[in-house]
């Protein structure tokens, strides 16, 4: 049975239990465990170790007790928007250049580490809303900065890159931000059907290479 680890901030986390790994939350990991979980009957073990308030140097933190120990076959990570959102909120955040650093070697040593890993890189995103319409222009910014770079980092590495900020601007002209991110940043449950849609699309053409 392959090992399938989430990982990542608010967004990956969405309620998941800190105590029972098999339960993963209601956010889009659990989506994808159901929609795997019928599809490939048993072949698939899924983790999630999403941290609520994680920035890409928290991830970094916890490499060896949420990403290496757990020898994952695949991992999917999406990290980002709280770079952006801790800088402006409390002088906290990552610069756009130590967050391409911070990710750079959470990979590295995950690869050094499980060289025959499978990591797909997830597309931070934001919308306007309750939770980011006082500071649109620097959250936008912010997170369009960190999409590009998420997107040199699967580039470079050559790690399947799960576009989702394009999704989200699209989804966005159909209904209310609201209706797809309840707060501009947190999903709503379309909004995590969305994400996990995208999510088998990329696990699927990884697969298929």
């Amino acid at each position: 049975m392959k090992r399938i680890l989430f990982q990542g901030d608010s967004i990956t986390d969405a309620g998941r239990s800190f105590d029972n790994d098999d339960y993963l939350g209601q956010g889009y990991p659990r989506l994808v465990e159901a929609k795997l979980g019928c599809r490939n009957v048993g072949e698939y073990e899924f983790i999630n170790r999403g941290i609520s308030g994680n920035r890409s140097i928290d991830l970094l933190a916890r490499v060896k007790a949420d990403a290496i120990n757990l020898k994952p076959d695949v991992m999917s990570i999406l990290i980002g928007i709280n770079d952006v959102r801790h800088e402006i909120s409390s002088s906290n955040g990552v610069s756009a250049e130590r967050y391409e650093l911070y990710y750079k070697m959470f990979i590295d040593q995950v690869k050094e580490a499980l060289p025959d890993i499978k990591i797909m890189i997830m597309e931070p995103f934001v919308l306007k809303a309750s939770a980011t319409e006082a500071n649109w222009e620097a959250l936008k910014t912010g997170a369009e900065e960190r999409a590009v770079i998420a997107k040199k980092i699967a580039d470079e590495y050559g790690l399947e890159f799960v576009p989702l900020a394009d999704m989200f601007n699209d989804a966005a002209k159909k209904a209310e931000p609201s209706y797809w991110l309840y707060d501009g940043v947190h999903p709503t449950v379309k909004g995590h059907e969305l994400i996990a849609n995208e999510w088998i699309k990329a696990f699927d053409r990884m697969n298929n290479k």
